[in-house]
């Protein structure tokens, strides 16, 4: 296991955790996964020199932050626990309270890195980043983080924060590059790209083909899963398969090991099982050959030039039926105040990347 260098005091995993799936229902894991086999693949992870992990607010309703803070127990001083601030409009609603009920859930007194899940439908990060910024004064957060932003929010969201944003979660895979140019921002500026997805919700794993398409419902219902997504990567999948076999490794080993080559990058795929984890901490002993490397490169650009993924979608939006349209997207959550300071919420989202 490498770690990458970027001066936050505590090592940070080339490859990390993700716990998306820890209490959610969405995933179809099921109550004996979040009360028994979540802790396990959590006390392994640690065992294995994972020290990034991650979580948000919004995965599980606050039930991952839960069971992840748990498992670590006294071992929550010594890694590096990154959390999503629950996307509520106004986004800097209460994210002092928010921040501090993220910091119970998990056990610590100190948040290591502070995201905010997704950049707001309304235009600037003005008012949350000054919140940001006091939350940083005041020792509750120690580095903030942004996910989903376009390149160009991150930086002008830096310039409102007046010092560096440390990371960028976005996903990023050999099947979605549309974060090239934050990469490389990343890499020039001693910043970090946390790619989510880094297997594509399963694409690259090597199990599906438009002949098997998978059952579970948050990848039968993505477009990625079509026969026609599935019959584009074709010629990529015969390049990972030759790879996986000259490296006597998994596909889906050679397609993390793509993706944490970049010393920008790290990479949080999640693991249904010890099993799996261990599998995908194996991909950090892969030493991809600069031709091997080339030759996925060269498959990938096809792939993402097929599917239309050469740049990252602009998060301008103008007008109030697209704002709450994009809010509904991406489960942002309308905040109003009830009688005795409790807050109601519009719409429900089990989260999103």
């Amino acid at each position: 296991m490498q770690y990458r260098e970027v001066r936050t005091g505590k090592k940070i995993s080339q490859l990390g955790l993700g716990t998306s799936q820890f209490g959610s229902k969405a995933w179809g894991y099921g109550a004996f996964y979040a009360e028994h086999e979540a802790r396990l693949i959590v006390r392994r992870a640690v065992e294995l020199g994972i020290t990034l992990f991650d979580t948000a607010a919004i995965y599980g309703d606050g039930q991952s932050e839960c069971i992840l803070g748990a498992a670590l127990g006294e071992d929550r001083a010594a890694v590096f626990i990154a959390t999503k601030a629950h996307p509520i409009l106004p986004p800097s609603f209460r994210l002092p309270q928010r921040a501090a009920a993220s910091a119970s859930r998990l056990g610590v007194a100190r948040l290591d890195l502070y995201q905010m899940h997704w950049p707001s439908p309304l235009p600037g990060d003005g008012s949350v980043m000054r919140q940001m910024r006091r939350l940083q004064q005041d020792g509750l957060v120690a580095e903030v983080g942004v996910s989903n932003y376009s390149l160009a929010r991150w930086r002008s969201a830096e310039n409102a924060l007046g010092s560096r944003i440390l990371s960028n979660q976005v996903p990023y895979n050999l099947v979605n590059r549309t974060a090239e140019a934050d990469v490389a921002f990343a890499r020039d500026h001693d910043r970090l790209i946390i790619a989510h997805s880094p297997l594509a919700q399963g694409l690259l794993s090597g199990k599906y083909d438009k002949t098997n398409r998978p059952s579970n419902a948050r990848r039968v219902n993505s477009s990625d899963f079509t026969p026609v997504a599935l019959e584009r990567i074709d010629e990529l999948m015969k390049i990972l398969r030759e790879i996986a076999r000259a490296h006597s490794s998994s596909v889906a080993q050679v397609a993390l090991a793509w993706v944490i080559r970049d010393p920008a990058v790290v990479a949080i795929p999640g693991a249904s099982s010890v099993a799996q984890l261990e599998s995908n901490v194996a991909a950090t002993e892969i030493n991809l050959k600069d031709d091997e490397y080339q030759a996925l490169d060269l498959a990938s650009r096809s792939v993402n030039a097929a599917a239309g993924r050469t740049r990252r979608p602009k998060a301008a939006i103008s007008g109030l039926a697209k704002s709450v349209a994009e809010s509904a997207r991406y489960g942002w959550q309308v905040a109003t105040t009830l009688p005795g300071g409790k807050v109601a919420k519009t719409s429900v989202s089990s989260g999103k990347g």
